[in-house]
């Protein structure tokens, strides 16, 4: 069984014009369009959050240099922007979807931009996009009691059976904040795997429950995309982002302890 690191590039929205809710974590198409010919001319071959556990799980083989596509919450420019991309490379990819984000019956009015309707993810679905659950409506997992954190897990995962056809398996928490207790929750859900963010390659010693990301950014241009590809580098791309994290985690858990917190001390995510 190869215990080689594979890169699993996070994406959110894809846009020409983001609003600035959403602006530092959407790419543009131009760039999405270059960041994907590199993934080809690299010889690096997409698989999805399924593919990948379940070799690591069970030793079911990977194709040379494997690497995982994946877009969280569910912007609208996934499907206007990125799917005819990846459906002209022939690339398979997996969106995690906040379901009460989305336009349609289920819409709770959360969304920070132009967001997919359950027809794109169907049609998204169709042409090999795995779909995943990120949770209704995108909180902080690790900061809800259980009964608040078992709905949210449980609605998102209803919704998207009934929506797509098919019960989600992934999972990738929102804001990458997860804690023992969230993912016993989210695996006692009926989740085979599920994602974090981390800014490192997954390896099959995290576990299937906390497997890390690197994040593709506006800013992410074509010769740091090639470092996260390779995996080279990350902790000096990433250094300003690990210092947020550690500085988050001490307040959450702070918050966990029921200690007093105050307002500037927030995360914002």
């Amino acid at each position: 069984m190869s215990e080689q690191p594979v890169p699993i590039l996070m994406y959110h929205s894809v846009a020409d014009a983001p609003n600035d809710a959403t602006r530092t974590l959407s790419v543009a198409p131009e760039a999405f369009a270059e960041q994907m010919a590199l993934v080809a001319e690299s010889r690096f071959t997409p698989v999805t959050a399924t593919e990948l556990a379940a070799h690591w799980r069970g030793g079911r083989p990977l194709p040379p240099r494997p690497v995982l596509i994946t877009f969280d919450d569910g912007y609208e420019g996934v499907h206007r922007h990125a799917l005819p991309l990846l459906a002209r490379h022939g690339f398979p990819a997996t969106l995690f979807v906040s379901t009460g984000w989305l336009r349609g019956a289920h819409d709770t009015g959360g969304g920070l931009d132009t967001m997919l309707d359950w027809p794109q993810v169907r049609r998204l679905a169709a042409c090999g996009v795995e779909i995943g659950g990120h949770s209704h409506t995108h909180p902080q997992l690790d900061q809800l009691d259980d009964g608040a954190l078992a709905e949210e897990l449980s609605r998102c995962t209803e919704i998207v059976a009934g929506e797509v056809g098919a019960r989600p398996v992934s999972f990738a928490y929102p804001y990458g904040y997860s804690s023992r207790r969230v993912r016993a929750a989210v695996r006692a859900a009926g989740y085979a795997q599920a994602l974090a963010v981390g800014n490192g390659l997954a390896r099959r010693a995290q576990g299937p429950y906390a497997l890390r990301r690197v994040t593709v950014r506006r800013g992410t241009d074509a010769e740091e995309f090639t470092r996260l590809l390779r995996g080279r580098a990350l902790g000096r791309t990433f250094a300003r982002d690990r210092a947020l994290t550690r500085g988050y985690a001490l307040v959450r858990r702070a918050r966990q302890a029921g200690l007093v917190v105050g307002k500037a001390g927030r995360p914002r995510g």
